[in-house]
């Protein structure tokens, strides 16, 4: 038996006015992921516990089949895990974001979470620079991707109160800054960034082009290192991870996965699709039998408010990657294929939401078909089948003990 999990980073939403009261999904043309919902299983699951934010960290953790309120410990040491730094008992590690930030008058604003979507090559450039220029025995720099970067705090406090970034996007921050004013050692190191970014060639190149500039680090989502069951035991399933991100690559380190890393693979709008796809279907073929296949390109859309680009995004990933998985996984005897959403990204808001996200199910073993109209929010609420927590929807999934008995 093989098993794939899709999941569409923020494809869920609101009803939108301009597409007459549908969500994306719904506007969409989806024909592969609503031939699994017309030919399996429809539902909701809640994957952010209550209390809890409703990041993509909780959210896909949940769906991977942890509890959150047990093993969740913050997005940066994830993120750590997945850039092969070790962390000792008393570091602390944040995601650490280049930001642009403008300051008008005694208020500080949010221009842009990402500096412009700046490339992999810029922001390793510029992070491996300044931990260069501002050495310090207790804040340390790692390059990631894009704009996606760790800071680690050897003894930092864990339990401050910070914020992400694209949550205030083009919104006033002094209030989220002031958590950095109230810790010494971070504030002086950001404050130095700044002044270092701030001169730096690259980011004098990108105001001649007319692009935003990282001028300021955000670090946030911060934690100590977490400790998961590995998934071979805990499903009794060999796994894969097919992802772009640091995030769910580190998700897949601590649970004990196979990191699968596609060329092209950008966790934005431009990445390679299909060859996700193909990378998940080659796995399943090889040694494995279970692969999470994570794209992010409709969550990152929805941050920058593009509704276009979003309902582009959701048709490329049924397009090249469901459709791709669906006639591929034919090769084999019996399978299960799940397509979910993590969270919802409305493009009102701009940031996620915390409400129970749709998810489908197709079973090679019984396809038969139901009176659904397809893969989308409301459509998932009227089946009238809720899981509440991603635990017990993975345990569903892979019919956990009969997994075990077979392991």
């Amino acid at each position: 038996m093989k098993y794939l999990l899709l999941v569409g980073d923020g494809m869920g939403d609101y009803p939108i006015q301009e597409l007459r009261n549908r969500t994306p999904l719904e506007a969409a043309h989806t024909p592969a992921m609503d031939y699994i919902a017309q030919h399996g299983e429809l539902g909701l699951v809640r994957t952010i516990p209550k209390g809890m934010e409703p990041g993509s960290d909780v959210a896909n953790l949940s769906l991977l089949g942890y509890a959150p309120s047990e093993h969740y410990t913050g997005r940066g040491p994830i993120e750590a895990a997945s850039l092969g730094v070790k962390l000792n008992p008393e570091d602390v590690a944040f995601r650490c974001n280049l930001v642009t930030l403008k300051r008008q008058g005694d208020h500080l604003f949010m221009v842009d979470y990402s500096a412009g979507h700046i490339s992999t090559e810029e922001g390793r450039t510029l992070i491996q620079d300044l931990a260069e220029a501002i050495p310090s025995e207790k804040i340390k720099l790692y390059p990631g991707i894009g704009y996606r970067h760790l800071l680690v705090w050897k003894g930092g406090p864990e339990g401050i109160k910070t914020y992400p970034p694209h949550d205030f996007i083009g919104r006033d921050v002094s209030e989220a800054w002031q958590v950095y004013e109230e810790e010494p050692v971070l504030r002086d190191f950001l404050y130095q960034a700044m002044a270092f970014l701030e001169r730096h060639p690259i980011n004098h190149r990108r105001r001649q082009e007319g692009k935003p500039v990282a001028n300021s680090l955000w670090p946030w989502g911060q934690g100590r290192a977490p400790r998961l069951e590995p998934f071979s035991e805990r499903y009794g399933l060999r796994g894969a991870i097919v992802a772009a991100v640091d995030l769910i690559k580190g998700l897949g380190i601590c649970a004990g996965l196979e990191i699968i890393n596609v060329p092209g693979a950008t966790g934005y709008l431009d990445t390679n699709y299909r060859g996700k796809a193909e990378a998940a279907l080659e796995a399943l073929h090889g040694a494995y039998d279970f692969v999470f296949l994570h794209v992010e390109a409709p969550d990152e859309a929805s941050h920058e408010g593009l509704l276009e680009e979003k309902i582009r995004a959701i048709e490329s990933i049924d397009r090249e990657v469901v459709k791709v998985v669906l006639e591929g996984m034919a090769d084999f005897e019996a399978y299960k294929i799940m397509v979910a959403t993590d969270h919802l990204t409305p493009i009102s808001l701009k940031t996620h939401a915390s409400v129970p996200v749709p998810f489908a199910i197709y079973d090679s073993r019984d396809p038969g078909i139901k009176r659904i109209q397809g893969f989308n929010e409301k459509a998932a609420k009227e089946a009238g089948v809720f899981y509440q927590t991603g635990e017990g929807l993975m345990a569903h999934f892979i019919e956990k003990e009969r997994a075990k008995d077979e392991a």
